[in-house]
Formats: structure tokens, C-alpha cells, sequence
């Protein structure tokens, strides 16, 4: 059974296995509270209008490495520009959504339809992409540097005091954690997640 995911940017999903209980412990596990809801609001606001900046920086980052190219690209290793594009487009609503949707059981399943779309039960069929099978599990949680470490640089571009500054790098930090976390339920075996 599927249901829409309204505003996410995915069609249909199916409901994440996770509990709220389990998202609860999981957000208790990076210290992710009400504050750190407050700054990535704060940062929404702040990333809104370099979404595009954000992406070029990524997206440059994956280009510069043939291995994380690899996984946009035909099994005979030319990138697929279509779906790159389609990705590029889910990935700024991404950032903001990560900045301004409530961690809730909407959520919840959208980062599951997340998680799936980078494993072989589901990346590609959106876009009926020729490109590699899966994204590796080892590649997605070694991305959690970059996408962090990234996005300071635009957090700082619209003059707030260092703490704030620092209160919203932390709050991205901890969301990207937990929601690489949730993505990797899609790769493991139940009884081992």
C-alpha cells in the first residue's frame, strides 16, 4: 500500500517501518531537539534564495569524484544528464525541507521513500534512469562531511552573530545524522538495524 507524500516531491511512498518511538531514540541519539527545530528554520530562511550555490557546490564536489559519479552514470560510465537534473531538483527541496517540514510521520515515510530510492529496490524507477543500480550505503553516510561541512559558508552569507551561525550548522549537522540514519534502514536487515 502507497499513499502520496504531498509537497515532498515524491509521488507515492509506503509507510516507513520506523516507529515514532524509534525516530524519538534516533533524534535523542544526535541530541536533536526543540532548539535545533528552531535554528533549521532559521537556516531555511537563510538557504532559501543559495539553494542553487549550495548545489553547484555539491554537485561539483560529485563530479570531481568518478566514484560518486559513478552513481548518475550508464553502467558503461557516461552520466546521465536528464537524471541528474531531476536529482539536482529533488536535492534543493530536500534542503529546504530539511530546514522546514515537521519530523513527523509524513516525514518519516518521505525518508524512507529517501532511503529506497538510493538502494536497488528503488533507484532509477522514478526517472526510468539508465544509471547505476544502488548508490553504496558507504558512499551515502560518507557524504554526511561534505553536505555539512558545505553548507557553513552559506549559513554565515547573511550576517548573524556567530552563535546563531553555529546553532544552525549544529541543527543541519544533527538532521543530515538522523536522516542517514533512517536511509540506512532501506539497506540493512531488520533484525540488524
Amino acid at each position: 500500500m502507497t499513499e502520496t507524500i504531498a509537497g515532498y516531491g515524491y509521488g507515492t511512498a509506503g509507510r516507513s517501518p520506523v516507529t515514532m518511538k524509534d525516530l524519538e531514540e534516533l533524534r535523542a541519539s544526535v541530541l536533536f531537539g526543540p532548539e535545533d527545530e528552531k535554528a533549521l528554520r532559521l537556516a531555511g530562511d537563510v538557504l532559501e534564495d543559495q539553494v542553487e550555490d549550495v548545489l553547484d557546490v555539491w554537485y561539483g564536489f560529485v563530479g570531481a569524484n568518478p566514484h560518486l559519479l559513478a552513481s548518475f552514470s550508464t553502467p558503461g560510465g557516461q552520466p546521465v544528464g536528464e537524471y541528474l537534473d531531476r536529482v539536482r531538483a529533488r536535492f534543493g527541496q530536500w534542503i529546504l525541507d530539511t530546514c522546514r517540514r515537521p519530523y513527523d510521520r509524513q516525514w518519516l515515510d518521505y525518508q524512507h521513500e529517501m532511503g529506497r530510492r538510493h538502494t536497488s529496490l528503488g533507484k532509477n524507477r522514478a526517472d526510468a534512469a539508465d544509471a547505476a543500480s544502488h548508490v553504496p550505503m558507504r558512499h551515502v553516510i560518507a557524504l554526511i562531511y561534505p553536505i555539512t561541512a558545505t553548507v557553513r559558508p552559506f549559513l554565515e552569507r547573511k550576517g548573524h552573530a556567530p552563535e546563531q551561525v553555529e546553532a544552525m550548522f549544529q541543527a543541519w549537522f544533527k538532521s543530515v545524522v538522523l536522516q542517514i540514519a533512517l536511509w540506512t534502514r532501506a539497506y540493512a536487515d531488520v533484525r540488524e538495524w
